[in-house]
């Protein structure tokens, strides 16, 4: 399986918050996010981050709503780049070039995100001696 991330990770890649990133994959299917059942991380993997940064370009340059921008986005992705609507309306994107760019800024997330923690919470101090 290829190397996936954390939702914290990706949010500082994609420079989004993690809200709108955990709303997104909890309300649509995105290619490339690893969902298991409740309780357990998502992990998001360089496809993932890819058809999500496409989707964020959609929404805040075109308009789109995110369902429809993950679509196209996945079909972008598919096409090596190319995608034409029904209606003749036609985007080109160097896939290559903006991957590059994204695995850049993922590099840099990784070593600003936090480290999820693990295991049960630590105990609450009440601050009273026991």
């Amino acid at each position: 399986m290829p190397r996936a991330y954390t939702i914290a990770t990706a949010a500082l890649a994609l420079e989004t918050s993690v809200k709108w990133l955990d709303n997104t994959l909890s309300h649509n299917r995105v290619a490339g996010i690893v969902q298991q059942k409740q309780g357990v991380a998502r992990r998001i993997t360089v496809d993932g981050l890819l058809a999500l940064s496409i989707v964020l370009i959609l929404t805040a340059e075109l308009g789109s709503t995110v369902a429809t921008a993950i679509e196209i986005s996945q079909k972008l992705i598919a096409a090596g780049g190319e995608f034409e609507s029904t209606s003749g309306f036609r985007i080109t994107m160097d896939l290559e070039t903006f991957r590059n760019r994204l695995i850049s800024r993922l590099e840099k997330a990784v070593e600003a995100a936090p480290l999820p923690r693990r295991g049960r919470p630590p105990k609450s101090t009440t601050g009273r001696l026991e």
